[in-house]
């Protein structure tokens, strides 16, 4: 099966070859743990989920790694001027009179937990920037050695014109780079304003910092990155993800980095996720439609809904999230799981693998750089065929080792017989709800079918469901 990706760096549909046939390591930047997670948050780990989904389908061996950065930063905070703690973790822990370390380890469970309902794929390894420091101060006074950093009042700064390739992944040339290019003051202590830092100066009330050589400080915001990437993943790895926004500064400042110490190309494939709008804006906690899953299941959507939103729209392209889009998306995901009720009855047990021109098809729609969009088409188009239900089902359940709807969970644990479609779909609804643990909903929906004449129990193995007699 062959595979191409949009590379970032290339700025074109490369053929994916890994540097070592069969495996894949693969880094993916994560969340920094000071708030909850958004559905924009989400999108952008949806997407490396479904790009090592492809990757393991088509049989390779994937490592993947996603930080934490529970070090708080801001993007446009590369500046001296910055006053000393003015982080995001230490805002949130001074708003939420909380310790740093209960805000990282509140919000890490909460992208844990968000991540699971989204059915997307734990990373292998969740390294947290604050367990790594001593890999970070190992890389900067490697910086520091061949000529690439220096230090000033106690903070080292990357020197940008040392490295020629810098502002190769962005399309940036340096000759262009415009002091000021952050929101902040510019720091008249940089040798160039477009220089970044590497360690900062702690100040004198700041609560979480470390010792180095250059005096107590904390990490700047790139090098968490390389450090964690490179001990865990060594000099060079074939595929890094994340979203359109990271590509300049902070994956420009990884390259720099990674490659002025080593010498290696450090990132084979780059790839980049489009932003989120909602109701047609950017979605921003300043505009006020920020989004959570929490916000959905408030609205009984299961969080798969999203996800299978998500898969309808190309992953490099800028993605409208409406409540009536997401209501069509869950009633699309109530009729798949439907369809996996119904072709379950009639197929039987020992199914076997898909070998039609559908299945061909949808592989090479999804090998070609995640056309799930094209893929979603081709299933209605498949349940509509003249395909036996044995080879539907047989179908859907290998495409969704790709798709992730947990899909042969609804195969009904019901009793033999035949239900109308508006009573499996109520059903199916309350699956979907119980798996979401929004047991409010399933309350209600249980009283729904109860009134239509439909005992549902639920159990270990699922939710059974029996026919009142008085209702017919």
């Amino acid at each position: 099966m062959d595979l191409y990706f949009y590379n970032t760096l290339t700025r074109r549909k490369d053929k994916f070859e890994p540097l070592t046939p069969g495996t894949v390591k693969m880094y993916s930047c994560g969340p920094t743990v000071y708030r909850h997670v958004h559905i924009g948050n989400l999108r952008t780990f949806l997407m490396a989920d479904l790009v090592r989904r492809v990757l393991e389908y088509a049989g390779y061996a994937v490592t993947q790694l996603m930080n934490i950065t529970d070090v708080g930063h801001m993007a446009e905070d590369d500046s001296l001027t910055v006053t000393p703690g003015e982080d995001k973790i230490l805002s949130a822990a001074a708003a939420e009179k909380k310790t740093p370390q209960e805000i990282a380890d509140y919000y890490t469970a909460d992208f844990l937990d968000s991540v699971r309902l989204m059915n997307i794929q734990p990373a292998h390894r969740y390294p947290q920037a604050t367990a790594h420091i001593p890999q970070m101060l190992a890389l900067i006074e490697q910086l520091e050695a061949k000529g690439l950093a220096y230090e000033k009042n106690g903070a080292v700064f990357y020197d940008v014109s040392r490295f020629p390739n810098y502002g190769h992944l962005s399309g940036h040339q340096l000759a262009d780079l415009q002091a000021g290019i952050s929101r902040v003051a510019i720091d008249e202590t940089k040798d160039d304003p477009n220089d970044f830092l590497l360690w900062r100066t702690a100040g004198e009330h700041r609560v979480v910092k470390w010792d180095s050589k250059w005096g107590p400080g904390f990490p700047g915001w790139h090098i968490e990155c390389s450090a964690m990437s490179m001990h865990y993943l060594g000099p060079q790895i074939d595929l890094h993800t994340g979203g359109e926004d990271l590509v300049f500064p902070h994956h420009e400042g990884e390259i720099a980095q990674s490659e002025g110490v080593t010498g290696q190309q450090f990132v084979r494939y780059w790839m980049h996720g489009a932003h989120l709008l909602a109701e047609g804006r950017k979605m921003a906690r300043s505009v006020g439609n920020v989004l959570r899953l929490a916000d959905l299941r408030a609205e009984s959507l299961d969080p798969l809904a999203f996800r299978l939103l998500c898969l309808g729209i190309y992953y490099r392209g800028h993605m409208n999230v409406t409540w009536d889009s997401l209501r069509a998306a869950q009633a699309n995901l109530d009729k798949l799981r439907r369809y996996v009720s119904e072709w379950s009855q009639a197929a039987p047990s020992d199914l076997r693998p898909p070998t039609s021109d559908f299945h061909s098809r949808f592989l090479a729609f999804v090998g070609d750089d995640l056309g799930f969009p094209q893929a979603l088409s081709l299933i209605w188009e498949m349940a509509k065929s003249d395909l036996s239900p044995a080879e539907k089902l047989a179908l859907l359940l290998d495409w969704d080792r790709l798709l992730g709807l947990n899909l042969a969970a609804t195969v009904s644990a019901a009793p033999a017989g035949t239900l109308d479609p508006e009573l499996q779909a109520l059903l199916d609804q309350r699956a979907a709800a119980r798996a979401a643990k929004d047991y409010a909903a399933a309350d209600r929906l249980r009283a729904q079918l109860l009134e239509r004449g439909l005992m549902v129990k639920d159990s270990k193995e699922g939710q059974t469901w029996e026919r009142l007699k008085d209702k017919g």
